[in-house]
């Protein structure tokens, strides 16, 4: 397989998922503003859509979106239980997590990332917005539960925290959502996750170890 990743994107989750599963595959990293390759082929004639993840089965045949890729994935070792069997509640409610994940919170972060200064007004509508999201995930969690779906960590485990430690790169600081900033540290001590990071450049070598 063949992943299509821009650093710590949210393609970030699924190299977590592929290594978390011991799944054979490569990497190449996509600059999305420029439409490339990083050996300078038009990323366009892969994934049309022109963002990452695009994951590669086989030649001619690519897959996109995360929640997508990401039950895919669990799916082709099912004994790994990092998604629930399909036609169980619990899968259904996997699904509401990574689809909350994929159209809220990933969506509450766009306004850091769209390339232009804040206007006026606008940094405090996008934080009052992201809030509004965060507060979701603090309820999601405030059983005490250490993964979203219990006690097992699942791919929507994968592609949450990856979409919540961008706080970190935005300056958003946590500490109002005690619970969430617990679960985020409890995941990126994960040795799969630490691994994932130093392979993306997101964390030192030294400090993972």
């Amino acid at each position: 397989m063949l992943l299509y990743f821009k650093p710590g994107a949210c393609s970030l989750s699924i190299r977590i998922v592929l290594m978390e599963l011991d799944l054979p595959f490569e990497s190449v990293e996509v600059d999305t503003q420029a439409g490339l390759t990083l050996d300078g082929a038009d990323y366009r004639t892969i994934n049309p859509k022109g963002y990452v993840p695009a994951l590669q089965i086989e030649p001619g045949f690519v897959l996109t979106e995360n929640p997508v890729i990401l039950q895919y994935l669990a799916d082709l070792r099912p004994q790994a239980g990092l998604a629930p069997t399909a036609g169980m509640l619990e899968r259904v409610r996997l699904q509401e997590w990574l689809n909350f994940t994929s159209s809220e919170l990933h969506k509450a972060f766009a306004p850091w990332f769209s390339g232009r200064t804040f206007e006026e007004g606008e940094q405090s509508r996008a934080e009052t917005n992201l809030a509004r999201r965060i507060d979701d995930v603090e309820r999601g969690l405030s059983d005490g539960r250490p993964f979203v779906l219990g006690q097992s960590f699942t791919v929507a485990d994968a592609y949450l925290f990856v979409v919540l430690n961008w706080t970190g790169f935005i300056g958003f600081d946590l500490a109002r959502w005690p619970t969430v900033a617990a679960y985020v540290a409890r995941v990126a001590q994960r040795p799969v996750v630490r691994a994932a990071l130093v392979a993306e450049g997101l964390l030192q070598l030294e400090a993972a170890q």
